[in-house]
């Protein structure tokens, strides 16, 4: 059944320093630069607040978390259970399984593998891998990222964590190398669809390939430079997963001005009635045709007894 979602990255202006981790080429090491942001909540606070406004489960990303620490995942597992929401998915925002320096590629791989300890530690259902940056066309970066998520996956399993990857960043831009991706992997690969990662006329074609094969679904509209979701674009985005049957976490993305809470809200209840809409719809038409089901065979007795 359906439900309502957040990413973390959605309430990045509440939740303290963003801690990215990046490549530091001389040292051939990642190494984690820390941005500042106000804090609001904790992250240990932030499943009973999420919870009290209404939402069923959350997307935290890597550089939320404060500590990876066993006393402090425990911590952060027994925060979500208190709350009586779920940790769906761990979003790890750093990795390039398809950088052509082999160093860096298993470096990176190596990293992925402790994330995917930390998610396992704190609850976390999926962890979201990056496939790679390389062109969506090159298709030996595809085998290369297949091959790796794959590998990922069977690591994972043992401890309870399930590797998916999103259409996010180079390699995943199109809903073809998306499909080509899933076919090169050999094994059950997960994916997250963002509303936001797909652009062009072929959008939402893209959108529909994908979805199938989602188990969450990023809504992430247009928004105005005040904040404000495109309604007519979002209303196309949920026609083609509504099309598709899709039965998952609907993930609310913000990232404009002002009150960010205040933002999500806006957009949780802009999609609720465009969903709301499409089943009236749908109910609609399958009542047009019931009534046109029923109508033909008494059509067809009239005119055996004239």
């Amino acid at each position: 059944m359906s439900y309502w979602s957040v990413s973390t990255w959605s309430l990045h202006r509440l939740l303290g320093p963003l801690r990215w981790t990046v490549w530091d080429d001389a040292a051939r090491t990642h190494v984690t630069r820390v941005q500042d942001q106000p804090q609001v909540h904790t992250l240990l606070e932030l499943p009973s607040e999420a919870a009290r406004r209404g939402y069923q489960a959350l997307e935290v990303c890597h550089f939320h978390f404060p500590s990876t620490e066993t006393a402090y995942l425990k911590e952060l597992k027994q925060s979500f259970a208190a709350a009586g929401i779920r940790l769906d998915t761990l979003l790890l925002d750093y990795g390039n399984l398809t950088d052509a320096d082999p160093a860096r590629r298993e470096a990176d791989l190596s990293l992925i593998r402790s994330w995917i300890k930390i998610a396992s530690e704190c609850g976390a259902r999926q962890l979201r891998v990056i496939a790679g940056e390389a062109a969506p066309s090159d298709e030996e970066a595809i085998r290369l990222s297949a091959a790796a998520l794959s590998e990922l996956s069977v690591y994972a399993a043992p401890l309870g964590v399930q590797v998916i990857t999103e259409n996010f960043k180079s390699l995943t831009s199109t809903g073809a190398s998306c499909l080509k991706l899933l076919e090169e992997a050999g094994r059950p690969l997960p994916l997250i669809t963002d509303f936001g990662n797909f652009a062009g006329p072929a959008k939402y074609e893209e959108l529909a390939m994908t979805v199938p094969h989602s188990v969450s679904v990023h809504v992430k509209p247009i928004y105005d430079e005040h904040g404000i979701a495109d309604e007519a674009e979002l209303r196309l985005c949920l026609e083609a997963v509504d099309q598709c049957g899709y039965d998952g976490a609907f993930v609310l993305i913000y990232d404009g001005p002002g009150d960010m809470w205040e933002g999500l809200e806006r957009v949780r209840r802009l999609a609720e009635r465009l969903s709301s809409r499409l089943q009236h719809s749908k109910v609609l038409t399958i009542s047009l045709r019931m009534i046109q089901y029923c109508d033909v065979p008494n059509t067809r007795n009239v005119n055996e007894l004239t």
